[in-house]
Protein backbone atom coordinates (compact mmCIF):
# COMPACT_ATOMS: atom_id res chain seq x y z
CA UNK A 1 0.00 0.00 0.00
CA UNK A 2 1.32 3.43 -0.96
CA UNK A 3 0.41 5.97 1.72
CA UNK A 4 0.75 9.66 2.50
CA UNK A 5 2.44 10.82 5.70
CA UNK A 6 -0.94 10.68 7.47
CA UNK A 7 -1.37 6.99 6.53
CA UNK A 8 -4.03 7.58 3.87
CA UNK A 9 -3.88 5.34 0.80
CA UNK A 10 -3.06 7.62 -2.13
CA UNK A 11 -5.21 5.44 -4.39
CA UNK A 12 -8.22 6.87 -2.60
CA UNK A 13 -7.05 10.47 -2.56
CA UNK A 14 -6.44 10.50 -6.31
CA UNK A 15 -10.20 10.05 -6.80
CA UNK A 16 -10.88 13.40 -5.09
CA UNK A 17 -10.61 15.91 -7.93
CA UNK A 18 -11.32 19.51 -8.86
CA UNK A 19 -14.14 20.42 -11.18
CA UNK A 20 -11.77 21.33 -14.02
CA UNK A 21 -9.79 18.09 -13.72
CA UNK A 22 -13.01 16.09 -13.62
CA UNK A 23 -14.37 17.64 -16.82
CA UNK A 24 -11.10 16.87 -18.57
CA UNK A 25 -11.23 13.26 -17.33
CA UNK A 26 -14.81 12.50 -18.41
CA UNK A 27 -14.75 14.57 -21.61
CA UNK A 28 -17.61 16.46 -23.29
CA UNK A 29 -20.95 15.10 -24.44
CA UNK A 30 -21.69 12.95 -26.37
CA UNK A 31 -19.55 10.39 -24.55
CA UNK A 32 -18.78 6.79 -25.30
CA UNK A 33 -18.55 6.09 -21.55
CA UNK A 34 -21.69 7.35 -19.83
CA UNK A 35 -21.35 9.41 -16.65
CA UNK A 36 -23.79 9.50 -13.73
CA UNK A 37 -23.64 12.05 -10.88
CA UNK A 38 -24.88 11.56 -7.32
CA UNK A 39 -24.98 14.54 -4.95
CA UNK A 40 -25.51 14.78 -1.20
CA UNK A 41 -24.10 15.46 2.24
CA UNK A 42 -23.00 11.88 3.06
CA UNK A 43 -22.29 12.86 6.67
CA UNK A 44 -22.12 9.18 7.64
CA UNK A 45 -22.08 6.65 4.82
CA UNK A 46 -24.81 4.13 5.71
CA UNK A 47 -26.52 1.18 3.94
CA UNK A 48 -29.02 3.50 2.24
CA UNK A 49 -26.15 5.45 0.65
CA UNK A 50 -24.49 2.24 -0.52
CA UNK A 51 -27.69 0.99 -2.20
CA UNK A 52 -28.11 4.41 -3.85
CA UNK A 53 -24.52 4.49 -5.15
CA UNK A 54 -24.42 0.87 -6.32
CA UNK A 55 -27.63 1.25 -8.29
CA UNK A 56 -26.41 4.51 -9.83
CA UNK A 57 -23.13 2.86 -10.89
CA UNK A 58 -25.05 0.03 -12.55
CA UNK A 59 -26.73 2.57 -14.85
CA UNK A 60 -23.54 4.12 -16.27
CA UNK A 61 -19.84 3.57 -16.86
CA UNK A 62 -18.49 6.28 -14.54
CA UNK A 63 -19.88 7.26 -11.12
CA UNK A 64 -19.15 10.76 -9.86
CA UNK A 65 -20.21 11.72 -6.32
CA UNK A 66 -20.31 15.38 -5.30
CA UNK A 67 -20.57 16.28 -1.62
CA UNK A 68 -21.98 19.47 -0.18
CA UNK A 69 -19.23 21.56 1.40
CA UNK A 70 -19.29 22.25 5.14
CA UNK A 71 -20.24 25.89 4.58
CA UNK A 72 -23.59 24.99 3.01
CA UNK A 73 -24.98 22.35 5.38
CA UNK A 74 -27.94 23.83 7.31
CA UNK A 75 -29.05 20.54 8.91
CA UNK A 76 -29.43 20.73 12.69
CA UNK A 77 -26.92 22.12 15.15
CA UNK A 78 -23.24 21.06 15.21
CA UNK A 79 -23.42 19.72 11.66
CA UNK A 80 -21.84 18.38 9.58
CA UNK A 81 -20.65 15.75 12.01
CA UNK A 82 -17.87 14.71 9.62
CA UNK A 83 -15.86 17.48 7.85
CA UNK A 84 -15.90 17.68 4.07
CA UNK A 85 -12.38 16.33 3.45
CA UNK A 86 -13.10 13.21 5.49
CA UNK A 87 -16.55 12.77 3.92
CA UNK A 88 -14.92 12.93 0.49
CA UNK A 89 -12.26 10.39 1.53
CA UNK A 90 -14.90 8.00 2.90
CA UNK A 91 -16.61 7.98 -0.50
CA UNK A 92 -13.35 7.74 -2.44
CA UNK A 93 -12.50 4.56 -0.50
CA UNK A 94 -15.56 2.83 -2.02
CA UNK A 95 -14.70 0.71 -5.07
CA UNK A 96 -17.99 1.61 -6.73
CA UNK A 97 -17.09 5.34 -6.80
CA UNK A 98 -14.84 6.63 -9.61
CA UNK A 99 -14.52 10.33 -8.72
CA UNK A 100 -15.40 12.56 -5.76
CA UNK A 101 -15.94 16.31 -5.96
CA UNK A 102 -16.50 18.78 -3.10
CA UNK A 103 -19.17 21.23 -4.28
CA UNK A 104 -18.38 24.80 -3.21
CA UNK A 105 -21.95 25.95 -3.99
CA UNK A 106 -25.05 25.41 -1.83
CA UNK A 107 -26.78 23.46 -4.64
CA UNK A 108 -25.22 21.45 -7.52
CA UNK A 109 -26.66 23.52 -10.38
CA UNK A 110 -23.36 25.00 -11.57
CA UNK A 111 -21.65 21.62 -11.48
CA UNK A 112 -24.47 20.09 -13.50
CA UNK A 113 -24.05 22.81 -16.15
CA UNK A 114 -20.26 22.59 -16.13
CA UNK A 115 -19.87 18.80 -16.14
CA UNK A 116 -23.06 17.87 -18.04
CA UNK A 117 -23.33 14.29 -16.71
CA UNK A 118 -25.43 11.97 -18.84
CA UNK A 119 -27.49 10.98 -15.81
CA UNK A 120 -28.26 12.55 -12.43
CA UNK A 121 -29.26 10.09 -9.69
CA UNK A 122 -31.85 11.01 -7.06
CA UNK A 123 -33.26 8.87 -4.27
CA UNK A 124 -36.64 7.26 -4.88
CA UNK A 125 -38.15 9.34 -2.07
CA UNK A 126 -37.93 12.40 -4.33
CA UNK A 127 -40.52 10.82 -6.63
CA UNK A 128 -42.91 9.76 -3.89
CA UNK A 129 -42.85 13.05 -1.99
CA UNK A 130 -43.42 15.29 -5.00
CA UNK A 131 -40.96 17.50 -6.79
CA UNK A 132 -39.74 20.34 -4.59
CA UNK A 133 -38.52 23.64 -6.08
CA UNK A 134 -34.82 22.78 -5.66
CA UNK A 135 -35.21 19.45 -7.44
CA UNK A 136 -37.15 21.17 -10.22
CA UNK A 137 -34.22 23.57 -10.69
CA UNK A 138 -31.91 20.59 -11.14
CA UNK A 139 -34.30 19.04 -13.68
CA UNK A 140 -34.43 22.33 -15.60
CA UNK A 141 -30.63 22.38 -15.88
CA UNK A 142 -30.61 18.78 -17.12
CA UNK A 143 -33.22 19.69 -19.73
CA UNK A 144 -30.98 22.49 -21.01
CA UNK A 145 -28.44 20.01 -22.38
CA UNK A 146 -30.37 16.74 -22.59
CA UNK A 147 -29.38 15.02 -19.34
CA UNK A 148 -31.69 12.56 -17.58
CA UNK A 149 -32.79 11.98 -13.99
CA UNK A 150 -32.57 8.42 -12.70
CA UNK A 151 -34.38 7.45 -9.50
CA UNK A 152 -32.61 4.82 -7.42
CA UNK A 153 -34.59 2.17 -5.48
CA UNK A 154 -35.62 3.24 -2.01
CA UNK A 155 -37.63 0.50 -0.33
CA UNK A 156 -35.67 1.21 2.89
CA UNK A 157 -34.85 4.83 3.79
CA UNK A 158 -31.98 5.56 6.18
CA UNK A 159 -30.93 8.86 7.70
CA UNK A 160 -27.42 10.05 8.63
CA UNK A 161 -28.99 12.49 11.07
CA UNK A 162 -30.83 9.71 12.88
CA UNK A 163 -27.68 7.59 13.19
CA UNK A 164 -25.68 10.57 14.48
CA UNK A 165 -28.31 11.72 16.97
CA UNK A 166 -28.94 8.18 18.29
CA UNK A 167 -25.42 6.77 18.61
CA UNK A 168 -22.81 9.26 17.41
CA UNK A 169 -19.51 7.49 16.64
CA UNK A 170 -16.27 8.85 18.07
CA UNK A 171 -14.45 10.14 15.00
CA UNK A 172 -12.48 12.86 16.80
CA UNK A 173 -9.02 11.40 16.01
CA UNK A 174 -9.85 10.76 12.35
CA UNK A 175 -11.33 14.25 11.94
CA UNK A 176 -8.25 15.76 13.56
CA UNK A 177 -5.97 13.90 11.16
CA UNK A 178 -8.06 15.12 8.20
CA UNK A 179 -7.74 18.72 9.41
CA UNK A 180 -3.98 18.43 9.97
CA UNK A 181 -3.50 16.76 6.59
CA UNK A 182 -5.29 19.63 4.84
CA UNK A 183 -2.89 22.05 6.57
CA UNK A 184 0.26 19.98 5.99
CA UNK A 185 0.64 19.29 9.71
CA UNK A 186 1.68 16.15 11.57
CA UNK A 187 1.64 15.07 15.21
CA UNK A 188 5.39 15.69 15.25
CA UNK A 189 4.64 19.31 14.27
CA UNK A 190 2.30 19.66 17.25
CA UNK A 191 4.95 18.32 19.61
CA UNK A 192 7.54 20.65 18.08
CA UNK A 193 5.18 23.59 18.54
CA UNK A 194 4.99 22.83 22.26
CA UNK A 195 8.75 23.36 22.44
CA UNK A 196 8.42 26.91 21.09
CA UNK A 197 5.97 28.16 23.71
CA UNK A 198 8.66 28.95 26.26
CA UNK A 199 10.01 31.74 24.05
CA UNK A 200 6.87 33.84 24.62
CA UNK A 201 6.23 36.61 27.16
CA UNK A 202 2.55 36.99 28.10
CA UNK A 203 0.86 39.68 30.19
CA UNK A 204 -2.45 38.59 31.75
CA UNK A 205 -4.87 41.12 33.20
CA UNK A 206 -8.09 40.16 34.93
CA UNK A 207 -10.12 39.15 37.96
CA UNK A 208 -8.57 36.66 40.39
CA UNK A 209 -11.02 34.21 41.96
CA UNK A 210 -10.33 31.76 44.78
CA UNK A 211 -12.28 28.60 44.02
CA UNK A 212 -12.94 26.58 47.18
CA UNK A 213 -14.31 23.05 47.37
CA UNK A 214 -15.76 21.93 50.71
CA UNK A 215 -16.01 18.14 50.54
CA UNK A 216 -18.69 16.72 52.82
CA UNK A 217 -20.63 13.56 53.57
CA UNK A 218 -24.41 13.73 53.56
CA UNK A 219 -25.84 12.50 56.87
CA UNK A 220 -29.52 13.30 56.26
CA UNK A 221 -31.89 16.05 57.29
CA UNK A 222 -31.05 17.92 60.47
CA UNK A 223 -34.70 18.37 61.46
CA UNK A 224 -38.12 17.20 60.40
CA UNK A 225 -39.45 20.79 60.52
CA UNK A 226 -37.34 22.26 57.71
CA UNK A 227 -35.86 20.83 54.49
CA UNK A 228 -32.33 21.37 55.74
CA UNK A 229 -29.62 19.03 54.50
CA UNK A 230 -27.14 17.96 57.12
CA UNK A 231 -23.54 17.47 56.01
CA UNK A 232 -20.42 16.26 57.76
CA UNK A 233 -17.46 18.41 56.76
CA UNK A 234 -14.44 16.40 55.59
CA UNK A 235 -11.97 18.86 54.03
CA UNK A 236 -11.69 22.07 52.04
CA UNK A 237 -9.36 22.54 49.08
CA UNK A 238 -8.67 25.97 47.62
CA UNK A 239 -7.51 26.78 44.08
CA UNK A 240 -6.51 30.02 42.41
CA UNK A 241 -9.12 30.54 39.69
CA UNK A 242 -10.36 33.19 37.29
CA UNK A 243 -7.59 35.17 35.62
CA UNK A 244 -5.20 33.76 38.22
CA UNK A 245 -5.45 30.22 36.90
CA UNK A 246 -5.20 31.52 33.34
CA UNK A 247 -1.87 33.06 34.34
CA UNK A 248 -0.81 29.75 35.92
CA UNK A 249 -1.83 27.81 32.80
CA UNK A 250 0.16 30.23 30.66
CA UNK A 251 3.19 29.83 32.91
CA UNK A 252 2.79 26.06 32.76
CA UNK A 253 3.27 26.25 28.98
CA UNK A 254 6.79 27.51 29.73
CA UNK A 255 6.05 31.10 28.74
CA UNK A 256 7.12 34.02 30.92
CA UNK A 257 4.07 35.58 32.63
CA UNK A 258 3.31 39.00 34.07
CA UNK A 259 -0.02 39.28 35.87
CA UNK A 260 -2.03 42.37 36.70
CA UNK A 261 -4.97 41.83 39.06
CA UNK A 262 -6.92 43.37 41.95
CA UNK A 263 -7.11 41.69 45.35
CA UNK A 264 -8.58 42.50 48.74
CA UNK A 265 -6.67 42.91 51.97
CA UNK A 266 -7.44 39.49 53.43
CA UNK A 267 -6.30 35.90 53.86
CA UNK A 268 -7.43 34.94 50.33
CA UNK A 269 -5.07 37.58 48.97
CA UNK A 270 -2.20 35.93 50.84
CA UNK A 271 -3.18 32.51 49.50
CA UNK A 272 -3.40 33.81 45.91
CA UNK A 273 0.00 35.48 46.09
CA UNK A 274 1.66 32.38 47.56
CA UNK A 275 0.21 30.09 44.88
CA UNK A 276 1.01 32.43 42.01
CA UNK A 277 4.55 33.05 43.18
CA UNK A 278 5.04 29.31 43.67
CA UNK A 279 4.05 28.90 40.03
CA UNK A 280 6.67 31.50 39.07
CA UNK A 281 4.05 34.00 37.89
CA UNK A 282 5.27 37.59 38.20
CA UNK A 283 2.34 39.18 40.07
CA UNK A 284 1.76 42.90 40.24
CA UNK A 285 -1.32 42.88 42.45
CA UNK A 286 -3.23 46.05 43.26
CA UNK A 287 -4.75 45.89 46.74
CA UNK A 288 -8.10 47.54 47.42
CA UNK A 289 -8.76 47.37 51.14
CA UNK A 290 -12.46 48.14 50.76
CA UNK A 291 -13.27 45.00 48.75
CA UNK A 292 -12.75 41.27 49.45
CA UNK A 293 -10.73 38.97 47.25
CA UNK A 294 -13.40 37.14 45.24
CA UNK A 295 -14.09 33.69 46.68
CA UNK A 296 -16.49 31.07 45.36
CA UNK A 297 -17.12 28.21 47.77
CA UNK A 298 -18.83 25.03 46.54
CA UNK A 299 -20.18 22.38 48.92
CA UNK A 300 -19.76 18.89 47.44
CA UNK A 301 -21.28 15.69 48.82
CA UNK A 302 -21.02 12.24 47.23
CA UNK A 303 -19.84 13.81 43.97
CA UNK A 304 -22.76 16.28 43.78
CA UNK A 305 -22.39 20.04 44.00
CA UNK A 306 -25.07 21.02 46.48
CA UNK A 307 -24.51 24.73 47.06
CA UNK A 308 -22.24 27.58 45.93
CA UNK A 309 -21.60 30.61 48.14
CA UNK A 310 -19.85 33.66 46.65
CA UNK A 311 -17.98 36.30 48.61
CA UNK A 312 -17.70 39.09 46.07
CA UNK A 313 -17.90 42.84 45.54
CA UNK A 314 -18.72 43.67 41.92
CA UNK A 315 -18.37 47.45 42.21
CA UNK A 316 -16.13 49.01 39.55
CA UNK A 317 -12.51 49.59 40.51
CA UNK A 318 -11.62 53.11 41.60
CA UNK A 319 -9.74 55.64 39.47
CA UNK A 320 -6.41 55.11 41.21
CA UNK A 321 -6.61 51.36 40.55
CA UNK A 322 -7.47 51.93 36.89
CA UNK A 323 -4.51 54.31 36.51
CA UNK A 324 -2.25 51.70 38.08
CA UNK A 325 -3.44 49.02 35.63
CA UNK A 326 -2.83 51.35 32.70
CA UNK A 327 0.73 52.06 33.86
CA UNK A 328 1.48 48.36 34.20
CA UNK A 329 0.22 47.58 30.70
CA UNK A 330 1.94 50.51 29.02
CA UNK A 331 5.31 49.59 30.54
CA UNK A 332 5.03 45.85 29.84
CA UNK A 333 7.47 44.19 27.41
CA UNK A 334 5.14 41.25 26.70
CA UNK A 335 4.33 40.20 23.14
CA UNK A 336 0.91 38.79 24.09
CA UNK A 337 -1.77 40.41 26.26
CA UNK A 338 -4.58 38.21 27.59
CA UNK A 339 -7.71 39.89 28.94
CA UNK A 340 -9.50 37.48 31.28
CA UNK A 341 -12.81 39.13 32.14
CA UNK A 342 -15.17 37.76 34.81
CA UNK A 343 -16.91 41.11 35.47
CA UNK A 344 -15.96 41.36 39.12
CA UNK A 345 -14.92 45.01 39.03
CA UNK A 346 -11.95 45.42 36.71
CA UNK A 347 -13.81 45.39 33.39
CA UNK A 348 -16.84 47.62 32.82
CA UNK A 349 -18.19 49.60 29.89
CA UNK A 350 -16.28 52.60 31.21
CA UNK A 351 -12.93 50.91 31.96
CA UNK A 352 -12.56 48.56 28.99
CA UNK A 353 -11.64 51.23 26.37
CA UNK A 354 -9.02 52.65 28.73
CA UNK A 355 -7.51 49.26 29.59
CA UNK A 356 -7.43 47.91 26.03
CA UNK A 357 -6.11 51.24 24.78
CA UNK A 358 -3.12 50.90 27.12
CA UNK A 359 -1.92 47.69 25.42
CA UNK A 360 1.19 48.53 23.38
CA UNK A 361 0.68 48.44 19.60
CA UNK A 362 1.88 45.45 17.60
CA UNK A 363 1.15 42.91 20.32
CA UNK A 364 -1.12 39.88 20.05
CA UNK A 365 -4.34 40.72 21.91
CA UNK A 366 -6.51 37.91 23.29
CA UNK A 367 -9.81 38.18 25.18
CA UNK A 368 -12.21 35.95 27.07
CA UNK A 369 -15.32 37.47 28.67
CA UNK A 370 -17.44 35.08 30.70
CA UNK A 371 -21.20 35.02 31.14
CA UNK A 372 -22.05 33.19 34.35
CA UNK A 373 -23.46 34.97 37.40
CA UNK A 374 -22.36 38.25 35.75
CA UNK A 375 -22.97 39.65 32.27
CA UNK A 376 -19.94 40.12 30.04
CA UNK A 377 -19.93 40.81 26.32
CA UNK A 378 -17.10 39.60 24.12
CA UNK A 379 -17.91 42.35 21.61
CA UNK A 380 -16.44 44.80 24.11
CA UNK A 381 -13.10 43.48 22.83
CA UNK A 382 -13.70 43.97 19.12
CA UNK A 383 -10.66 44.01 16.88
CA UNK A 384 -8.65 41.58 19.01
CA UNK A 385 -6.46 38.90 17.47
CA UNK A 386 -8.19 36.03 19.29
CA UNK A 387 -11.44 35.72 21.22
CA UNK A 388 -12.65 32.53 22.93
CA UNK A 389 -16.34 32.76 23.95
CA UNK A 390 -18.47 29.71 24.62
CA UNK A 391 -21.70 29.18 22.69
CA UNK A 392 -23.85 30.82 25.38
CA UNK A 393 -21.58 33.87 25.49
CA UNK A 394 -21.63 34.10 21.69
CA UNK A 395 -25.44 34.00 21.61
CA UNK A 396 -25.64 36.59 24.39
CA UNK A 397 -23.24 38.98 22.65
CA UNK A 398 -25.24 39.23 19.41
CA UNK A 399 -28.72 38.47 20.80
CA UNK A 400 -29.15 35.26 18.79
CA UNK A 401 -30.68 32.24 20.51
CA UNK A 402 -31.96 30.52 17.36
CA UNK A 403 -29.21 30.11 14.74
CA UNK A 404 -27.24 26.88 14.46
CA UNK A 405 -23.62 27.20 15.49
CA UNK A 406 -21.89 27.74 12.16
CA UNK A 407 -23.83 30.86 11.09
CA UNK A 408 -23.79 31.99 14.73
CA UNK A 409 -20.00 31.82 14.81
CA UNK A 410 -19.73 33.47 11.39
CA UNK A 411 -21.93 36.37 12.49
CA UNK A 412 -19.94 36.91 15.68
CA UNK A 413 -16.69 36.70 13.74
CA UNK A 414 -17.78 39.47 11.39
CA UNK A 415 -19.19 41.69 14.12
CA UNK A 416 -16.17 41.33 16.41
CA UNK A 417 -13.60 42.14 13.74
CA UNK A 418 -11.25 39.60 15.33
CA UNK A 419 -8.61 37.65 13.43
CA UNK A 420 -9.38 34.27 15.03
CA UNK A 421 -12.53 33.11 16.83
CA UNK A 422 -12.49 29.89 18.85
CA UNK A 423 -16.05 29.23 19.98
CA UNK A 424 -16.21 26.67 22.79
CA UNK A 425 -19.08 24.16 22.54
CA UNK A 426 -18.57 21.99 25.64
CA UNK A 427 -18.54 18.28 24.85
CA UNK A 428 -18.95 19.15 21.15
CA UNK A 429 -15.47 20.67 21.01
CA UNK A 430 -14.77 24.01 19.34
CA UNK A 431 -15.75 25.89 16.18
CA UNK A 432 -12.93 27.99 14.74
CA UNK A 433 -13.17 30.92 12.32
CA UNK A 434 -10.02 32.48 10.93
CA UNK A 435 -11.15 34.44 7.89
CA UNK A 436 -14.10 35.91 6.00
CA UNK A 437 -12.99 35.46 2.40
CA UNK A 438 -15.63 32.89 1.57
CA UNK A 439 -13.03 30.12 1.39
CA UNK A 440 -13.93 26.72 2.79
CA UNK A 441 -10.75 26.88 4.87
CA UNK A 442 -12.03 29.94 6.75
CA UNK A 443 -13.59 27.73 9.41
CA UNK A 444 -13.18 24.28 10.91
CA UNK A 445 -14.34 22.24 13.90
CA UNK A 446 -12.31 20.23 16.41
CA UNK A 447 -14.07 17.64 18.55
CA UNK A 448 -13.53 17.33 22.29
CA UNK A 449 -10.63 15.14 23.40
CA UNK A 450 -11.77 14.64 27.00
CA UNK A 451 -11.56 10.92 27.80
CA UNK A 452 -13.88 10.68 30.78
CA UNK A 453 -14.92 14.03 32.24
CA UNK A 454 -14.05 14.42 35.91
CA UNK A 455 -14.35 18.20 36.29
CA UNK A 456 -15.02 20.45 33.26
CA UNK A 457 -14.49 23.64 35.28
CA UNK A 458 -11.35 25.34 34.02
CA UNK A 459 -11.19 23.62 30.62
CA UNK A 460 -11.84 26.96 28.94
CA UNK A 461 -9.00 28.56 30.91
CA UNK A 462 -6.56 25.91 29.69
CA UNK A 463 -7.76 26.37 26.12
CA UNK A 464 -7.37 30.14 26.37
CA UNK A 465 -3.83 29.87 27.70
CA UNK A 466 -2.49 27.38 25.17
CA UNK A 467 -4.26 28.95 22.20
CA UNK A 468 -2.97 32.42 23.07
CA UNK A 469 0.65 31.36 23.52
CA UNK A 470 0.62 29.04 20.48
CA UNK A 471 -0.89 31.73 18.24
CA UNK A 472 2.01 34.04 19.10
CA UNK A 473 4.67 31.32 18.96
CA UNK A 474 3.60 29.66 15.69
CA UNK A 475 1.38 32.20 13.94
CA UNK A 476 -0.98 29.33 13.08
CA UNK A 477 -4.66 29.48 14.07
CA UNK A 478 -4.92 25.74 13.42
CA UNK A 479 -2.02 24.81 15.71
CA UNK A 480 -3.33 27.23 18.35
CA UNK A 481 -6.83 25.73 18.24
CA UNK A 482 -5.58 22.14 18.32
CA UNK A 483 -3.20 22.65 21.24
CA UNK A 484 -5.88 24.63 23.08
CA UNK A 485 -8.39 21.82 22.53
CA UNK A 486 -5.97 19.14 23.71
CA UNK A 487 -5.17 21.16 26.83
CA UNK A 488 -8.90 21.64 27.50
CA UNK A 489 -9.57 17.92 27.11
CA UNK A 490 -6.77 17.13 29.54
CA UNK A 491 -8.10 19.68 32.06
CA UNK A 492 -11.51 17.98 32.02
CA UNK A 493 -9.94 14.73 33.15
CA UNK A 494 -8.53 16.24 36.36
CA UNK A 495 -10.35 17.31 39.51
CA UNK A 496 -9.95 21.01 40.27
CA UNK A 497 -8.66 23.78 38.06
CA UNK A 498 -5.00 22.77 37.90
CA UNK A 499 -2.40 24.06 35.40
CA UNK A 500 -1.78 21.90 32.35
CA UNK A 501 1.83 21.36 31.27
CA UNK A 502 3.22 20.60 27.79
CA UNK A 503 3.95 17.06 28.99
CA UNK A 504 0.24 16.62 29.74
CA UNK A 505 -0.57 17.76 26.19
CA UNK A 506 2.11 15.47 24.73
CA UNK A 507 0.53 12.53 26.58
CA UNK A 508 -2.78 13.43 24.94
CA UNK A 509 -1.13 13.58 21.51
CA UNK A 510 0.48 10.18 22.10
CA UNK A 511 -2.84 8.67 23.21
CA UNK A 512 -4.48 9.85 19.98
CA UNK A 513 -1.64 8.36 17.92
CA UNK A 514 -2.02 5.05 19.78
CA UNK A 515 -5.76 5.08 19.12
CA UNK A 516 -5.16 5.57 15.40
CA UNK A 517 -2.48 2.86 15.26
CA UNK A 518 -4.91 0.29 16.70
CA UNK A 519 -7.49 0.92 13.96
Amino acid sequence: MISDDDGTDVRYKRKIVTRDDLREAIGPRPRERKVILCHGTFDLVHPGHLRHLMYARSQADVLVVSVTSDAHIPKANYRPYVPQDLRALNLAALEVVDYVLIDDDPVPLENLRFLQPDFYAKGYEYATSGINPKTQEEIDVLDEYGGEVILTPGDVVYSSSRFIETTPPNLAPEKLVALMSSEGLSFADLSAALDTLADTHVHVVGDTIIDSYAYCTAIGSSTSKTPTISLKFEEQIDFVGGAGVVARHVRATGAKVSFTTVLGDDAHRDFALRELEASDVQVDAIIEGNRPTTNKLVYVADGYRLLKVDVVDNRPIDTATLDNIVRQLQSSTAGVFVVSDFRHGIFTKQTIPTITGAIPPGCVRVADSQVASRWGNILDFSGFDLITPNEKEARFSIGDQDSVVRPLASDLYRRSGCKVLIMKMGDRGVMVHRGDSGSLRDFFQIDSFADGVVDPVGAGDALLAYAAVALKATGSAVVAAILGSLAAGTACERDGNRPITPDHVREKIESIERHLSYK
